[in-house]
């Protein structure tokens, strides 16, 4: 026998679980029997929030999820956020937590930690939260976690373990660890879908984040269907760099709109077709005129936002072979020429919104072009999301779609960096977004990491200053000057550099990479545009 505690780790292992996030407390201290002498890597952040980006980030950059260790009550409430925003873009994460006896839970007697219905409250913002009431149910609910990262639309999964249910004991039997597939499209569905593509003089093809691991099986069905094709903010570096097909993530603009209101056909994959991809200027102004096939391995999705023709409950990449068994022939459109088109009538680099960052993007990607870029809500990451381009999916992402939260970009990138540590990390944030998670310079300084954390610093919130300008409201709360972040870094151990050019840029990322703890880059904003 052993303990139901004792059982959780074991079942981690067997799930392939190499990293938890978490921060002891007395309700989790169970949790904790064993951690040390297991295999498993325990990272402590200095907030449950930024246990939950990391987790994030972690997920994002290797495709495996990992898990938090969380205390009950404010430590779930403070993660809450980050599985809202893991929710929001479909990434894995296990979030195991503490929580009050059974014979105590909703009393309301004003216990340590007590929520009135801690359950309830996470379930918002999971893709299932479930109290263990009994230690030999804890199997089927781990194993049920794990059916959901492999086969179904993924996201956070909370399981609450009562104090009690903790020490139970429970039977020592061998683990059986299930060969999980996710679910592949009807015959006659594909076969409806091909012909429709075959039939199609002006087909569009939309590339959600559900396509990053079917990456060769997109750049092949594209180049079969010659189609342009648009590939959202999560699915940046599917087709890699400088693909004569790839429009990008432009469909909030009226040269993208023009293309996807004129096609006759559009296949759309893994992508939700939500607003934080294709309607960034809020107006309900994405048009498909065409006949839409969607392709999403939620069913509920299917119906979501846009009203499909076709919809095929499936795995985006088992969708892409199947179709490219149903098209043997290239078709020949010459859709290259009208993306080339389409790309010059977009102009992004010129762009109002774009064009102070162009430069700035350049060099991390020239200073640094294997690494992945972990944005925050901030400008550059905004401009990023519309000109960046990579060689490869899971290296550009960030907290500015979906649920949109401030603070992601350090620890997610951290989380990065953990998850992939032979490829180098940029986590680009604003001095705003910074201050929420700052104390996670500590941890990231504690893993002893090579992370590059370039502040545009702009003395407070300048993306809100500019929506209240352009919306004549007056400037309230926005205005907020940094502290001195290169002391703050230096107080956390780290390393720190102020620049303001290009030049200085490149040489602070390239010395990075030789230090055995963080560097945080700050960009002065408004001496970097005085130089361009």
């Amino acid at each position: 026998m052993t303990t139901c505690a004792q059982r959780l780790l074991e079942l981690l292992e067997t799930h392939s679980i190499d990293t938890v996030f978490g921060i002891p407390g007395v309700h989790t201290i169970e949790l904790y029997r064993g951690l040390a002498d297991s295999p498993l890597r325990h990272v402590t952040p200095r907030h449950e929030q930024g246990a939950g980006f990391m987790a994030d980030g972690y997920a994002r950059a290797s495709g495996k999820p990992a898990a938090c260790l969380i205390i009950s009550g404010p430590g779930m409430t403070n993660i809450a956020t980050a599985m809202a925003q893991a929710l929001a873009d479909s990434v894995p994460m296990l979030v195991i937590s503490s929580v009050n006896r059974r014979d105590t839970l909703g009393r309301g007697q004003g216990r340590l930690h007590e929520l009135p219905d801690q359950q309830r409250t996470l379930a918002g913002v999971s893709v299932f939260s479930h109290t263990l009431h009994a230690g030999e149910a804890l199997d089927e609910i781990v194993a049920r976690a794990f059916a959901v990262f492999k086969s179904a639309r993924p996201g956070p999964v909370h399981i609450e373990i009562p104090l009690d249910v903790m020490t139970q004991p429970v039977a020592d039997t061998p683990i059986k660890r299930a060969a999980v597939y996710p679910p592949a499209a009807a015959a006659a569905g594909l076969d409806a879908a091909a012909a429709w593509l075959a039939g199609a003089e002006r087909p569009l093809v939309l590339l959600g984040g559900g396509c990053v691991d079917a990456a060769a099986d997109a750049r092949a069905l594209v180049e079969r269907l010659d189609a342009p094709t648009m590939t959202t903010i999560n699915a940046r570096g599917v087709l890699g760099e400088h693909h004569p097909l790839d429009l990008g993530a432009c469909a909030s603009l009226p040269a993208g709109r023009r293309v996807a209101a004129k096609a006759d056909v559009i296949l759309a994959l893994g992508s939700e077709l939500g607003e934080t991809d294709y309607d960034l200027v809020f107006d309900d102004g994405f048009a498909l005129t065409g006949r839409l096939i969607r392709v999403d391995i939620d069913a509920q999705q299917l119906a979501r936002n846009q009203a499909a023709d076709l919809a095929l409950l499936a795995d985006a990449g088992e969708v892409m072979r199947g179709l490219l068994e149903r098209l043997p022939v290239a078709a020949a459109r010459d859709a290259a020429a009208q993306v080339s088109a389409t790309r010059t009538a977009l102009a992004l680099r010129e762009a109002d919104d774009v064009a102070p960052y162009a430069e700035l993007l350049d060099t991390l990607r020239d200073a640094l072009p294997e690494a992945s870029i972990v944005g925050d809500s901030t400008g550059p990451v905004y401009a990023g999301n519309f000109i960046v381009e990579m060689p490869a999916p899971r290296r550009w992402f960030n907290a500015a779609t979906g649920y949109g939260t401030l603070g992601y970009g350090l620890p997610a990138a951290l989380g990065a960096t953990l998850a992939v540590p032979e490829r180098p990390v940029i986590a680009l944030v604003g001095d705003g977004g910074l201050m929420f998670t700052l104390g996670e310079l500590a941890t990231a300084r504690d893993a002893g990491v090579p992370l590059a954390v370039v502040v545009w610093n702009n003395d407070g919130y300048g993306e809100i200053r500019r929506y209240m300008d352009r919306h004549a409201v007056a400037r309230l709360g926005v205005d907020l000057p940094a502290p001195d972040l290169a002391t703050l870094a230096e107080a956390f151990g780290c390393h720190a550099a102020r620049v303001d050019d290009p030049e200085a840029l490149g040489q602070a990322l390239a010395a990075s990479q030789a230090a055995t703890a963080p560097t945080l880059i700050e960009v002065d904003a408004e001496a970097w545009v005085r130089h361009r």
